[in-house]
C-alpha cells in the first residue's frame, strides 16, 4: 500500500536534520506532497531522495522548477499559494506539518476541514507550535478529523503512517 503524506512545512527556514529524522522511519512505498522546494519543504525532499521516495510538487504560480531527479514529479498549477495547498491537502492520506507560519498553519486548518488526519511536530520555534496550546486536538466543534501533536520528527512519520493506516485506537510512545 502506497502512503500518501502532506507535509506542510517553512519555505523560509531550514531545519535539514528535522527533514532526516522525520525521513527516516518512512516505508519505502510513501510518496511526499510537498509546496515547493525552499526551505524546510527542500530538507525534505532531499531526505526523501535520499532514502529513494517519490516526492510531488504542488509548485503555485512563479515558483522555481525543482531539481532533475528521479522520483521528482513536479506539478505547476499556476494557482495561488494557497489555493495549491487545496490539491496538496485532498491529494494526501495524512498532513504533517513540520513546523511554519501562516500557510503551513492554513493547510493544518484546510486538511482538518476536509476530514484528513493531522500531525504536528511541537517545540519548531515557529508559528505552528502556538496551535497546541491555544486550539488543541479539537480544532472546531464538528470533530472534523484528528490532530495529533508530537514530540520529535521520528514520532511525527510513525503518527502519520499509523493515522493514514487507519489505526487511530493505540497511540504511539515518544522517541
Amino acid at each position: 500500500m502506497t502512503l500518501k503524506i502532506g507535509v506542510a512545512a517553512s519555505s523560509t527556514f531550514s531545519k535539514p536534520e528535522t527533514a532526516k529524522r522525520f525521513v527516516s522511519v518512512l516505508p519505502f512505498s510513501t510518496t511526499l506532497f510537498l509546496g515547493g522546494y525552499w526551505g524546510l519543504m527542500a530538507d525534505v525532499a532531499d531526505s526523501a531522495w535520499e532514502r529513494g521516495l517519490n516526492v510531488v510538487f504542488i509548485l503555485p504560480y512563479g515558483a522555481e522548477d525543482v531539481p532533475n531527479r528521479r522520483g521528482f514529479i513536479p506539478v505547476k498549477t499556476e494557482m495561488e499559494p494557497r489555493a495549491r495547498s487545496a490539491i496538496i491537502c485532498s491529494s494526501s492520506d495524512v498532513l504533517v506539518s513540520l513546523g511554519g507560519e501562516s500557510g503551513t498553519m492554513i493547510e493544518i486548518l484546510m486538511a482538518y476541514g476536509m476530514g484528513k488526519p493531522v500531525v504536528v511536530l511541537k517545540g519548531t520555534g515557529m508559528s505552528t507550535d502556538r496551535l497546541a496550546e491555544g486550539l488543541g486536538e479539537k480544532l472546531d466543534y464538528r470533530n472534523s478529523s484528528i490532530v495529533k501533536y508530537v514530540e520529535s520528527p521520528e514520532v511525527a512519520g510513525l503518527e502519520a503512517i499509523r493515522l493514514a493506516s487507519g489505526l487511530t485506537q493505540r497511540p504511539l510512545k515518544s522517541i
